[in-house]
């Protein structure tokens, strides 16, 4: 069961419109539908809400370092609260989806994503569960074959169209979130990547 979902960001007003913090969009929404407030933990380098389900106890994380130091505040509260990585949802923003398009998997490479590698470091496994909530690559928007450096982009409010769908992928991922938690991968999959 899982027992953590984390949402990967970068700190501080001037990236909270980011590409990057889609996975921060996503707890937020999530703890906003749950009821559940987020408190800074220092000890656990980030901001923790911890809700219930099923009567088990659930934890949201917005890590507090930058992108690619997110495996501290995983670690941290994954040896304290003694969670494995198979218990763990990371969710990611993913530059190899487009906008509006969402995907859950297990394990797998990092795809240079900071900060998944940083989390891979502190687990010491790739085995811990993703949402890839899809927010395009600067490749597609290169018109004359000049693309925007990846970290320039990333680090890059999307434009409106491009908001929306990511919007609507957080709401598809919100959906399909009850399926995952009771173990029903495959409905949950099936749900959500036959939307997009």
């Amino acid at each position: 069961m899982t027992k953590l979902i984390v949402g990967l960001g970068n700190p501080g007003d001037e990236h909270e419109d980011d590409r990057h913090n889609a996975g921060f969009w996503f707890v937020d929404a999530l703890a906003k539908q749950s009821g559940v407030r987020f408190e800074t933990e220092k000890r656990f380098h980030g901001k923790v809400a911890k809700g219930k389900w099923e009567g088990s106890d659930i934890y949201l994380l917005k890590p507090n370092t930058y992108m690619n130091l997110s495996g501290q505040a995983v670690g941290a509260l994954c040896r304290f609260h003694k969670i494995t990585a198979a218990e763990i949802l990371v969710i990611q923003d993913e530059l190899d989806l487009k906008p509006g398009t969402a995907r859950i998997k297990l394990g797998g490479g990092t795809g240079g994503h900071n900060g998944l590698k940083d989390i891979q470091a502190h687990l010491g496994t790739p085995d811990y569960w993703r949402l890839r909530l899809g927010i395009g690559h600067p490749r597609d928007l290169a018109g004359d074959g000049q693309a925007m450096d990846v970290a320039d982009y990333v680090l890059r409010r999307p434009q409106r169209s491009e908001q929306n769908q990511i919007d609507e992928s957080i709401k598809n991922g919100l959906k399909i979130l009850p399926l995952f938690l009771k173990g029903d991968v495959a409905g949950a999959m099936l749900e959500l990547h036959s939307k997009t």
